[in-house]
């Protein structure tokens, strides 16, 4: 029987620091009224000053391993995987200093770069490499310092992303077993990648002194929300709808439907487009924003504290992210406790 990769262990993390959207108002042309009517967002954690993401990564990365360990899962991991679009360092990559400060030594360790996608982009790594016997155990994170990359003038993306992180563990398994993953469908789609985007600082148009370029730098992170809005509903249906198809499920029979947590209308006008009531969708934007790639698990925990995601559910997780990228896959929900 093939080696299929097995959901085991789930641990989050979120920084101290909680801004509300009437502590925006005090310093942006904005209200809790004008960002809760457009994203349903109601407030969001911003990581301390000198906070890396390799620190919310390693707190959530702990969490995880912990969860894993008092379940069936393995006691550590033998590879990492990073998914995140605010890397400590251009160069070099996060992901192994954060298996060294988690204590597992010289294992493979890598970042993967989809924004959004990332965590689904990181499932698929981690279940390649223990499909392939590279690894019996993955552990897969999404964490992200979005606070450091937006405009402090740009009363959009302020309001709509936050900071934090989430992990979980992966285990070699059985594909018939609960928490297998399912087939991943992933996309992407490069002639929108200007929809979303931090201009300034690769080599495209990089920070050089003296540099010669039309235009000024711009270091920040920029997105066309009303393109963006339009893909994600479209790309995240397909893909959800064709994940299903492959595990031989039909989208009405999900019980649970994990998706980015972007923007409340997004969530909406996917479950009207799979034509799924709304309650099948959990909700954790409204108290922690858009984390980009760490806000899959992050909801997904939330999910199962609340009670809304219980052992047995049929699961969907999916996404959609700059590049432009998407993806999507299934699972019957584990018995896994997150910490």
């Amino acid at each position: 029987m093939a080696r299929a990769a097995v959901l085991c262990g789930l641990g989050t993390y979120l920084p101290s620091r909680a801004v509300g959207n009437d502590d925006l108002a005090r310093e942006l042309d904005t209200s809790d009224e004008w960002i809760r009517s457009r994203t349903g967002i109601g407030q969001r954690y911003l990581a301390a000053p000198g906070q890396a993401t390799s620190d919310l990564a390693v707190e959530a990365g702990e969490r995880a391993l912990k969860s894993a360990a008092s379940g069936t899962g393995p006691d550590g991991a033998d590879a990492v995987v990073l998914a995140t679009t605010t890397p400590d360092h251009s160069c070099p990559a996060t992901a192994p200093v954060v298996a060294s400060r988690l204590g597992l030594g010289t294992v493979p360790a890598f970042d993967v770069a989809a924004v959004c996608t990332g965590f689904l982009y990181g499932l698929a790594a981690g279940a390649g490499l223990i499909a392939s016997g590279t690894a019996d155990s993955v552990l897969v994170v999404g964490a992200e310092t979005y606070s450091g990359i937006l405009d402090p003038a740009d009363r959009s993306t302020r309001a709509i992303f936050g900071d934090g992180a989430g992990a979980v563990v992966l285990r070699a398994g059985a594909p018939d077993e609960p928490g297998a993953l399912g087939p991943l469908v992933l996309g992407s789609d490069g002639t929108g990648n200007e929809l979303i985007q931090v201009p300034s600082g690769g080599s495209r148009r990089p920070f050089h002194a003296g540099q010669a370029h039309s235009e000024p730098a711009d270091p920040y992170f920029r997105m066309a929300g009303r393109q963006v809005f339009r893909n994600a509903v479209e790309r995240m249906s397909d893909a959800t709808t064709e994940a299903a198809a492959r595990a031989g499920r039909r989208p009405e029979e999900l019980d649970v439907l994990v998706a980015h947590q972007a923007n409340l209308r997004i969530l909406h006008a996917v479950a009207d487009r799979l034509r799924l009531p709304r309650e099948r969708f959990p909700v954790h934007l409204d108290r922690v924003g858009n984390t980009s790639a760490a806000s899959i698990p992050l909801a997904l925990a939330d999910a199962v504290t609340a009670g809304v995601l219980r052992p047995g559910h049929s699961t969907a997780l999916t996404a959609f992210g700059g590049g432009l990228t998407w993806g999507a896959t299934t699972l019957t929900w584990p018995a896994v406790v997150p910490v």
